[in-house]
């Protein structure tokens, strides 16, 4: 299995042997939102920026592409785009079906896993994040450009379902009958604070997992075995399916990611603890 991942050094060599590949800025902060100004300051050379909140996500609320595909979950804060909707913003930022993408941004990589998720999800078999993001690649020596630039129209054409997805009722099951895990931190899924969402909780059954528990202390992914090993701890076995929510579907995503890098496949559930509480009737856990 190609790693859904790369380091700055395999970045630079494939950048200075001249890869053709479509590079996507996509720092994003859950209190500031989408860092175009950031962007401006300083980017990978060739980078193009992608706004987290327009291009990656549909108005919250929305049914999303989930839903029409018929196996997915709408609502919530961050619903997934309409097919034609994300074809139109990866064909804009140069994303073409032939052309190897590598997403990343400031650091830990939770929004570009969300693009990396994405991208997959909507049929691009060729993504890899930045592991460590635009931080490790200054730390190994890479330029950085500034300003916005527009690259060449790519020919991405979005197809909803290559990656698995569950909505409420998919969620709920997998509580039951095999393993969801919360990717939020402790304290929320516990329902002690929470700071974004209107009622605190989790999912009954689902196990807390932080996605901070997939980082080094220097934001980059443990390697595979390590991840394997503490997934295991958290009842992850062969076999047994495996689903991942958060808040709004964004850092369940990096979930996603680190179950891959372990070598187990995880469906994601879109819509979250955002959308799951939408619902009066749908019931809520707290504590451990």
């Amino acid at each position: 299995m190609t790693s859904p991942l790369i380091d700055a050094t395999d970045l630079q060599r494939l950048l200075r042997d001249g890869e053709p590949a479509a590079l996507l800025d996509v720092r994003w902060e859950l209190s500031t939102g989408p860092d175009r100004v950031g962007f401006e300051r300083g980017h990978v050379p060739g980078a193009v920026f992608v706004d987290l909140d327009r291009d990656l996500a549909a108005p919250a609320g929305a049914a999303g592409a989930a839903g029409a595909a018929g196996a997915g979950a709408g609502g919530g804060r961050h619903p997934l785009p309409a097919a034609a909707a994300f074809t139109e913003s990866m064909r804009a930022a140069g994303v073409g079906a032939g052309r190897p993408v590598v997403v990343y941004d400031a650091a830990p990589s939770m929004a570009a896993a969300r693009a990396w998720w994405l991208l997959r999800f909507f049929g691009h078999s060729a993504v890899r994040v930045l592991d460590g993001g635009l931080s490790a690649w200054v730390d190994a020596g890479g330029a950085v450009d500034t300003g916005p630039w527009t690259p060449p129209r790519g020919d991405f054409a979005a197809r909803p379902g290559a990656m698995p997805v569950l909505d409420a009722a998919g969620a709920a099951a997998l509580a039951r009958a095999g393993i969801l895990l919360d990717a939020r931190a402790p304290e929320r899924f516990r329902g002690e604070q929470e700071p974004i969402d209107p009622v605190a909780g989790h999912i009954p059954g689902a196990r807390n997992r932080p996605t901070s528990l997939n980082l080094t202390a220097s934001s980059r992914f443990h390697d595979p075995a390590a991840l394997r090993e503490a997934f295991e701890r958290a009842g992850v076995r062969a076999g047994t399916p495996v689903g991942a929510y958060c808040g709004s579907g964004i850092t369940a995503a990096h979930e996603v990611l680190a179950l891959e890098l372990a070598g187990v496949s995880a469906a994601l559930y879109p819509g979250s603890w955002s959308e799951w509480i939408t619902d009066p009737g749908r019931p809520v856990a707290t504590g451990p």
